[in-house]
């Protein structure tokens, strides 16, 4: 089953999106990079949300991703994941980070398996993300 075909039967669905103020992939050569995917949760984790609640948030960023990416590059398939930023609105004192992002590591690790799905990765706190998100994941695949 193709990466593709894994995603469409997870029912992640691809429809075109209107272009907007900034392009949500660029590619130079064969890096694929996207702008930041914000989740529609908002709070601050350690604070209003729990890590199963930031989880959720950034395997929302990473379908958001996917979509973006599929709408460049035409599929899924063809593609190497290179490395992923993830941002966490945060608690002073919340030290999960990583634990939330891993909701993005995750499904890319299961579409993509190892051999294309393993990645870097930063996972940071943030005292504030635009418009109160929960989390900002950006990401860059390689066309392989």
């Amino acid at each position: 089953m193709t990466v593709q075909d894994k995603a469409e039967a997870m029912g992640i669905e691809f429809s075109p999106a209107s272009p907007g103020y900034l392009a949500m992939c660029v590619q130079s050569g064969a890096v694929i990079m996207t702008s930041g995917h914000v989740s529609t949760m908002q709070g601050v984790l350690g604070h209003d949300l729990s890590v199963e609640q930031g989880y959720a948030a950034a395997r929302e960023c990473a379908v958001s991703i996917l979509q973006s990416v599929h709408q460049h590059h035409g599929s899924l398939d063809g593609l190497r994941v290179l490395k992923l930023l993830g941002c966490v609105y945060s608690a002073r004192d919340f030290v999960d980070q990583h634990r939330v992002v891993n909701g993005a590591s995750d499904l890319f690790h299961e579409l993509f398996g190892p051999e294309l799905g393993h990645h870097a990765r930063s996972a940071l706190g943030f005292a504030a993300l635009p418009t109160g998100v929960a989390v900002e994941i950006e990401a860059m695949f390689e066309v392989v």
